[in-house]
């Protein structure tokens, strides 16, 4: 029993290597799918809290301020509230935002074809959470809103924020990302 439990633990021991590469992966279809769904006018009217909040990102719309009378739901078809968007930029934003967002899907896939549009598209990948985890700071609909219960604002996250939160995944992977195209660069220079 023993022996089998380290033939287990030396077979672990060893997952690492193959992990970097389902990382880039993930990372990879994280950003192609999300991006590719910046061209659907419900994703693009969900960011709108997150970009209109944002001191980085807020100039983008015309008008940032107004945003909260003219927010739908997931499935919500609302012509008045499509047609403000469609003022404001906010799918002009998003699909520019979903060709970002693909292109540093297909930057971190490329890694095996060149490990410098890899290394780019891992250093894309770590750049992006940090923006939006600055959401957490200044979207207020990332927090429970003091609707009447207890437990509201700091430290409870709105299904918003949950869905920002999980970027410190992102954030974390892409570091052996960046780490493994650059071993490999420095590897061929070597060579």
């Amino acid at each position: 029993m023993l022996t089998s439990f380290t033939a287990w633990l030396r077979f672990i021991s060893k997952v690492d290597t193959v992990g970097t590469s389902l990382m880039r992966l993930a990372i990879a279809i994280v950003f192609l799918w999300i991006g590719a769904l910046k061209f659907v006018p419900y994703e693009a009217d969900s960011i709108t809290p997150f970009v209109a909040n944002s001191p980085f990102m807020s100039f983008f719309y015309e008008h940032p301020e107004e945003y909260k009378a003219h927010l739908t739901h997931e499935g919500e078809l609302n012509a008045g509230k499509r047609l403000w968007q469609t003022g404001n930029n906010t799918y002009g934003f998003s699909t520019g935002l979903g060709f970002v967002e693909i292109l540093i899907g297909l930057l971190v896939l490329s890694n095996s074809i060149s490990r410098r549009t890899g290394l780019l598209g891992g250093a894309l990948a770590f750049g992006t959470p940090l923006v939006t985890l600055s959401f957490l700071i200044t979207t207020p609909e990332a927090w429970v809103g003091a609707l009447g219960d207890a437990q509201h604002g700091f430290p409870y996250l709105s299904g918003a924020g949950r869905l920002v939160l999980k970027d410190v995944l992102m954030l974390a992977s892409s570091l052996p990302v960046m780490a493994d195209s650059a071993r490999q660069l420095l590897r061929e220079r070597s060579a």
